[in-house]
């Protein structure tokens, strides 16, 4: 009989966002497959060091052991063929993490996998697979970023923090401030209080990490899977956010709205194990404080033609200094 997900989270995390692979990157990138095979079957024996998602994935298992049923489910997923792949599994044996899933597709995309092995959130540190996956999954991914410096976690509790619009909601609202600015933004968030915002890519995730607090065994105010708003939103656009998590039925623990000011302190203070935003400018701050990861819009996206006009425009006045 078939596993039934639907009320576990699966995560599907690359070895290179779990551990520490960037030697190992570099050297495939300058010395391709060959290099990158020798050196791996050299360096067998040698641990793998700690990646940017590790204290989430930790995290997020531990909670098993104490939920009425299991809700966590953490696939590794990793373009090594199963030979190169075994310095992973000895990692993974050393830090005593719980995973009995793992995928390696010996250098073919991971894309056309992770509906194969039921993934609800996939991390990884390469952006040709995670724009895939965007466009083609309705599986919630994100960019990886290098792991901040001095960053502790808690081990008691799992924290996830998500950015509002693009992320957990639709681009609709975003692309109305990216047209026709701010108090227009206001307006139309305002006049439509009471009309839920569409999903966004990582609201079913959302929904899912609501659904698996039920088996925790507290009441949800004080459940140790917490979940965070940061959003730059703020007043009058506030409420039409609350009242579309009411009707979606999550419960939020704490919700930020910042009104543009840095988002980083206010996630130091939260303590994040992750913080998804879609855009670069919160994340060159969060992701030196808490461990973050992007949300790349879809390649049709019209928030990805702004985004590719902006980098445009910052390239020209690179060129233009020199």
């Amino acid at each position: 009989m078939a596993l039934n997900f639907s009320e576990i989270l699966v995560v599907g995390v690359s070895s290179r966002a779990l551990f520490n692979l960037e030697i190992e990157n570099e050297i495939f990138q300058t010395e391709n497959v060959e290099g990158f095979r020798k050196y791996q079957l050299e360096h067998e024996n040698e641990l793998l060091s700690e990646g940017t998602a590790f204290p989430l994935i930790k995290s997020l298992l531990k909670l098993n052991e104490i939920a009425s049923k299991q809700i966590v489910e953490v696939v590794v997923m990793s373009r090594n063929s199963p030979e190169t792949g075994v310095r992973v599994l000895k990692s993974i044996k050393h830090f005593n993490l719980p995973i009995t899933r793992w995928a390696f597709s010996g250098g073919d995309p991971l894309a056309p996998f992770i509906d194969a092995f039921d993934v609800d959130l996939f991390l990884s540190k390469d952006e040709i697979e995670v724009q895939k996956i965007s466009d083609t999954s309705k599986c919630a991914t994100a960019l990886i970023y290098a792991p901040p410096t001095d960053y502790i976690p808690e081990m008691d509790r799992v924290k996830f923090a998500f950015d509002a619009d693009a992320v957990v909601f639709s681009e609709e609202s975003e692309q109305i401030y990216k047209e026709k600015g701010i108090e227009a933004f206001h307006k139309h968030e305002s006049d439509n209080e009471d009309i839920p915002l569409n999903d966004g890519p990582f609201a079913e995730l959302l929904r899912k990490l609501s659904k698996i607090q039920e088996f925790l065994p507290t009441t949800i105010e004080l459940t140790p899977l917490r979940i965070a708003i940061v959003t730059a939103r703020n007043a009058p656009s506030h409420m039409r956010v609350i009242k579309t998590l009411r009707h979606w039925g999550v419960y939020v623990d704490e919700a930020y709205f910042m009104g543009g000011l840095s988002k980083d302190k206010v996630l130091k203070a939260f303590g994040a194990h992750i913080f998804f935003d879609d855009q670069e400018s919160h994340l060159d701050g969060s992701s030196k404080v808490v461990p973050s990861g992007k949300v790349l819009y879809k390649t049709d996206s019209p928030l990805k033609k702004y985004e590719n006009a902006k980098l445009i425009e910052n390239s020209d006045e690179e060129v233009k200094k020199k």
